[in-house]
């Protein structure tokens, strides 16, 4: 039998599955196959189990990641906004969003606002049985963030999700309550285990820089903000501010509401290159050092639409005649909030 790497104990299944988070899924694949099929029905960590899953469902590759304190979140997902809102749609959010987990698209973003839960409920039914294999991203309302409201309000989003911890919690946009006060519960929720990391959402510079004067506001791990081709104030001094402090930027409205699917020289473009405008859109985001898109999972079309972009590599010549359509901004401006 041939040598296996140093860096891994001996063949197994074990090894295939860290060669999985190593080096992504195809080598994991190849390293399962060489070792034998026997390696497979050994498997009993839970690494492990990520590999087999991948392989039996026929994932695709791992999709770019960015980094956070306690390790990664990928840079492409899945919005749930306006899902939750009708029984009569739950079978197909439900479908959407694990078609996304299977063609690799494991970030989802959800709220307690969206849908007055439902969107939570409907996450959970689709990452039920799989949710080793999903970043989950929750956010609590304004209102429900005090030391004591934040904690009850996760502990809530938690039942509907199934789940015993989010991987990132976020305040959904700035209220009355102090920050100080919700940076506390965030912290509580982070040492009991109810939380990975927490951050915020729709916050300007000047509103980060308040939280960094905290104590423990440094923790914060991400910024959701709406981002997009059409819309790029955040570059003025928000992204440089977050790059700076190794804060993960989520952008939300990624492709502009659909706005930007309408633009003319977008949609010229697009067809130059054989690709659609928000694989294009979506493609330019993920260029982006430190930025996450997360467009919403409306459709399995524009599931399968969405994913393609992760593929899409965009030539200098395409990036700067997106400059030249969508200029970055000259000056300080409001942040844009939906």
């Amino acid at each position: 039998m041939e040598e296996t790497p140093s860096a891994y104990c001996k063949p197994c299944a074990h090894c295939a599955a860290r060669l999985a988070y190593d080096c992504g899924i195809v080598i994991a694949i190849q390293a399962i196959h060489q070792r034998g099929v026997w390696a497979i029905h050994k498997a009993a960590s839970r690494r492990c189990t990520h590999a087999v899953q991948a392989i039996d469902n026929n994932m695709a590759p791992t999709l770019p990641s960015i980094p956070l304190a306690s390790g990664s979140m990928p840079a492409l997902g899945l919005g749930t906004w306006m899902m939750g809102e009708h029984r009569r749609d739950r079978k197909k959010e439900v479908a959407t969003i694990a078609l996304g987990l299977d063609l690799g698209m494991t970030l989802i973003d959800t709220a307690e606002m969206y849908g007055d839960g439902g969107a939570e409920e409907v996450v959970g039914e689709a990452i039920a049985g799989r949710r080793e294999q999903v970043f989950v991203v929750s956010k609590v309302y304004p209102h429900h963030a005090s030391r004591r409201g934040a904690v009850a309000a996760c502990k809530r989003s938690l039942k509907r999700l199934g789940t015993d911890h989010l991987d990132l919690y976020l305040l959904h946009w700035r209220g009355d309550i102090p920050l100080a006060e919700t940076v506390d519960a965030f912290e509580s929720l982070r040492r009991d285990g109810n939380i990975r990391e927490w951050g915020v959402s729709n916050f300007d510079c000047a509103d980060m820089e308040e939280l960094f004067a905290l104590p423990s506001g440094a923790r914060c791990a991400a910024n959701q903000v709406m981002y997009n081709l059409g819309c790029r104030g955040v570059e003025w001094d928000l992204l440089p501010f977050c790059r700076k402090h190794r804060v993960a930027v989520m952008a939300y409205s990624p492709v502009g509401r659909g706005r930007l699917l309408r633009d003319r020289s977008l949609q010229a473009l697009a067809g130059e290159i054989g690709r659609s405008p928000a694989q294009i859109a979506l493609a330019w985001l993920l260029e982006q050092r430190g930025v996450s898109a997360i467009p919403k999972a409306a459709s399995d079309a524009h599931v399968r639409d969405n994913r393609a972009a992760a593929d899409v590599r965009l030539p200098v010549s395409v990036l700067e005649q997106l400059e030249r359509a969508f200029p970055a901004p000259s000056g300080p401006t409001s942040l844009a909030i939906l």
